[in-house]
């Protein structure tokens, strides 16, 4: 067998060039998710908008995700990936700057449904590309830095969305992320080559080839544990995080501080993320880091929510539980992330596996929240949301324990 010929440095600087490319890009459509929660209060006054109509906006994206996310999946693999990346981006540049100019709350939720499916047309596709695009022994490494897409795009818009609208409206808010999609979409398009067709999977075009990527995806059993898995860090992390802003103000925080300690919450799980990497990058066990994440996260909630809130820990000591529980838990997507990729049937499969995990993703992010909220006015406080968060990082580890024997008899990739 002829030895394979040296990757030139060259070659390789450019790959990573054009998968952080891929990455930024990631975040820019992520900021479309967490434009709106910035301008509720501003969208109530110049629209009239409702708390269940904002609820709704909320809740749009990912009910697009949770409801077609596989079959978007599909749709971006037979597409091609950076085809779906650069469409994905010009339909969000489109309906977000439709959505500035909206005059209504139909319209509004009408195009943030349409973002939603745009969001998903970027969001699919970018691991599998970023597989293509890198050598093998950088893999983990950039799907750890893609993993910190969500949460680092959430705290950039936290961040700055109450800067912009106080200072322009929500109408510039809205036309300033239109803007940076469409810059996005002529980066990809003029910045990222094309990766090759997957040499002997199923033909793009057709209905039964799509449906057979399908089939094959939803026949293997990694798939569904890694989604699961998805599912049961998602909906306890969106859980937390998103109702921070609620337990703060009730505590008596100032608006500003308020903002600032949710941004720095939902920003640190960054830091899981692109550690996750590193590690995977060096050899760690992936079953390791997500038994690490869940426990964590457990440990963590218990430590920030367990007992009244006049007793029990300090709050500092709360919020630096909630810090861990955020920041520690970051390493469970990245690795899911890196075990999408590996565990998928196919090459030709590998955008329809992330859609099958995003739409449990979606569906954490769509069950957890309420859940939470349901025991909190039962319990009449917060204090036993670590149970609901213990029970989904016990789920968690259960699945880590059938991910194991997956792992160890699928073909490295």
């Amino acid at each position: 067998m002829t030895a394979a010929a040296p990757r030139d440095p060259r070659d390789e600087d450019a790959a990573l060039r054009a998968a952080l490319i891929v990455i930024a890009a990631g975040v820019g459509g992520a900021l479309h998710v967490g434009k709106l929660p910035p301008a509720i209060a501003a969208l109530q006054q110049a629209l009239g908008l409702t708390l269940v109509q904002a609820g709704f906006l909320l809740s749009l994206v990912q009910f697009a995700g949770m409801a077609l996310g596989v079959a978007f999946g599909v749709l971006a693999d037979g597409l091609g990936l950076k085809r779906s990346m650069v469409l994905g981006l010009a339909v969000l540049a489109l309906a977000s700057a439709a959505g500035g100019a909206a005059d209504g709350v139909a319209a509004l939720m009408a195009l943030r449904a349409i973002e939603g499916f745009g969001f998903l047309l970027v969001a699919l596709p970018a691991p599998g590309l970023i597989r293509q695009l890198v050598p093998p022994q950088r893999v983990s490494l950039m799907l750890g830095l893609w993993g910190a897409y969500m949460p680092l795009a959430t705290a950039l818009a936290l961040l700055a969305g109450p800067l912009a609208i106080a200072a322009f409206g929500w109408r510039p808010w809205w036309g300033l992320l239109a803007a940076v999609s469409a810059l996005a979409a002529v980066v990809v398009a003029r910045a990222v080559p094309a990766p090759p067709p997957p040499a002997g999977g199923t033909a793009r075009g057709g209905t039964t080839a799509w449906t057979a990527r399908l089939a094959h995806t939803l026949g293997a059993r990694g798939p569904w544990l890694v989604a699961l898995a998805f599912a049961m860090y998602s909906g306890q992390w969106l859980a937390v995080i998103g109702f921070l802003p609620t337990i703060y103000t009730a505590a008596g925080v100032a608006a500003g501080a308020t903002g600032l300690l949710t941004a720095l919450a939902a920003g640190v799980n960054t830091l899981g993320n692109v550690a996750a990497g590193r590690l995977l990058h060096r050899g760690a066990p992936q079953p390791l880091l997500l038994a690490a994440g869940y426990v964590a996260m457990a440990l963590a909630a218990a430590l920030a929510f367990a007992g009244p809130a006049d007793g029990g820990a300090p709050p500092w000591l709360r919020y630096v539980a909630v810090l861990a529980f955020s920041m520690l838990g970051g390493m469970i997507p990245a690795t899911l992330f890196s075990l999408a990729v590996r565990l998928a049937p196919g090459e030709h499969t590998l955008s329809t596996t992330v859609g099958w995990v995003q739409q449990w993703s979606s569906f954490g992010q769509f069950a957890g929240p309420p859940l939470v909220a349901w025991v909190a006015s039962r319990a009449g406080g917060w204090h036993w949301t670590w149970a609901v968060t213990g029970a989904c990082s016990l789920a968690g580890l259960a699945l880590v324990a059938a991910l194991r024997r997956e792992i160890a008899a699928a073909p490295t990739r």
